[in-house]
């Protein structure tokens, strides 16, 4: 009886050990079929790329033919585009990476004219510039024409926006051939969008659907919360002006908000909080002040394409013509990245056992009472949770010990932090190259979560003074020169004086 229980046994483990041979082994040839079926698609893939280029990017016509010979077919631009927003993100790579390198430039033949140019010195100067000509075509990639074409058909200059957008994305600082098709794409979108190319569109909520739609999506400043908010920010006391251009209809290229109020405004709060206002009639004697408290640029792909500054300028314009005694322009900004910054100074200074260097004794005490914290690296580790979690905001007491060190930790951070010598903030950076004076910084500004998050609530005016504009420009990018107020310089001395970072 026993051993038939075993031969039982013995058959049932069997059966069981080969059809878990049998599930491996079909799981196996699974992996294997998914394997080779994704390699006979990336082959696909590669093999249909190659195939659209070489059929839609026509080689450089000749110097003496450059004016003459005719254009592609517009279904080749077509075809391109229809191809490329068909690949997923990695093979848009693979296939970026192709078109620059394969459609490029021509350098056996740009070196054989440089080298014959080196030989054409000291003869007359119309054959010298005929071969400078030669050169200079001859350094024009492939695929320039290409980019030409796409951007004469019906959303081709949109599709050559996301296209750049998509180039930034994808991180090509290692690709010099990347790197190049990038920077012809950005000087093809800078021709096109040039400032006499575009249309000021002020947006008011007469304005279609779509577009308040859009400029409530594209809010990178101060997120628009609901229909009221958007419908009080185009109303009374409230400009919103946009650039738009005629091959990309609908589509704000970027935004700029606008208050009209009596002073210089020094906190967010009373310009983007709903209040009873909203269908007031507007009275000229209450606008003496106009405050750009948000620009928001809505294309990627127009990354380093000068839009802002040019918006601005206009804006002043509309607006002195629509109000003739207003005299005072002034951003009211935020100052993304001090927080991060100064959670850096404050790790550093832990590190180095410097801790007391950062604030005053007093402000030191003020800080140990509320918290409880002992002296030295407990105090500065309170310090900086406060800081991270927005708590300290809750305490009067703190508001008031706080104020002084982050506001003089901030001007230093506007003012004495730089890139190559120029405003490490990139919103005081915008400002400064349009000649605008970093003309105040104010406490408590922006008490919303994403203001304590970014800047412990501290906010900064940007002030044009219009007469200054022009000098300021020219000084800052010449000569890295910052034109600041006496409150600012005042808080930047105070720093310098009590704090070693």
């Amino acid at each position: 009886m026993a051993s038939f229980h075993l031969r039982t046994a013995a058959r049932s483990l069997l059966k069981s050990y080969r059809h878990r041979a049998v599930l491996k082994t079909v799981q196996g040839l699974r992996v294997w079929e998914l394997r080779n079926m994704y390699l006979c698609t990336s082959i696909a893939v590669h093999n249909s790329m190659e195939e659209l280029l070489r059929k839609t990017v026509a080689p450089l016509p000749t110097y003496e033919m450059r004016d003459k010979s005719p254009p592609p077919p517009e279904s080749n631009s077509m075809e391109f585009m229809h191809f490329y927003k068909s690949l997923e993100k990695e093979q848009k790579l693979e296939f970026l990476e192709k078109l620059s390198y394969d459609f490029g430039v021509d350098h056996r033949w740009a070196s054989d004219l440089a080298a014959k140019l080196l030989d054409t010195q000291g003869r007359e100067a119309a054959t010298i510039l005929q071969v400078e000509d030669r050169l200079r075509y001859s350094l024009t990639p492939r695929y320039r024409q290409l980019l030409t074409h796409i951007s004469k058909v019906p959303g081709g200059v949109k599709f050559l926006v996301d296209l750049r957008a998509d180039l930034i994305e994808l991180k090509i600082s290692d690709s010099p051939h990347m790197r190049d098709l990038n920077s012809t794409l950005k000087s093809l979108l800078s021709e096109w969008f040039s400032v006499g190319l575009l249309r000021l569109e002020r947006i008011t909520w007469q304005s279609p659907c779509e577009i308040l739609q859009k400029i409530s999506q594209y809010e990178a400043v101060h997120p628009v919360r609901n229909w009221t908010d958007i419908k009080r920010r185009v109303g009374p006391y409230r400009r919103c002006y946009a650039f738009t251009h005629a091959s990309m209809p609908g589509e704000p290229l970027v935004v700029l908000h606008v208050a009209l109020t009596e002073d210089i405004a020094n906190n967010i709060q009373g310009i983007v909080r709903e209040f009873s206002t909203l269908d007031a009639d507007e009275d000229v004697n209450k606008i003496n002040a106009a405050i750009f408290y948000s620009i928001s640029s809505t294309q990627a792909g127009l990354q380093g394409v000068e839009l802002g500054n040019y918006l601005i300028k206009r804006v002043v314009r509309e607006l002195q013509s629509e109000f003739p005694h207003m005299a005072q322009f002034s951003s009211l900004s935020p100052i993304p990245g001090f927080s991060l910054w100064l959670q850096g100074a404050l790790g550093q200074l832990k590190k180095e056992g410097r801790a007391i260097e950062l604030l005053s004794e007093q402000e030191w005490r003020e800080v140990e009472d509320v918290t409880r914290a002992v002296p030295g690296t407990p105090a500065l580790e309170a310090l900086r949770r406060l800081i991270s979690t927005s708590e300290w905001i809750r305490s009067d007491r703190l508001v008031r010990a706080l104020e002084p060190a982050l506001m003089r930790l901030c001007a230093w951070y506007l003012y004495g932090e730089k890139r190559r010598g120029y405003a490490l903030n990139p919103v005081a950076n915008f400002h400064l190259q349009n000649g605008a004076t970093m003309w105040r910084l104010n406490w408590q500004a922006d008490t919303s979560p994403r203001g304590m998050a970014n800047s412990c609530g501290i906010m900064v005016n940007y002030r044009y003074f219009l007469q200054e504009t022009s000098t300021n420009s020219a000084a800052y990018l010449q000569n890295k020169v910052i034109k600041a107020s006496e409150q600012v310089m005042g808080l930047v001395s105070q720093f310098q004086k009590n704090s070693k970072l």
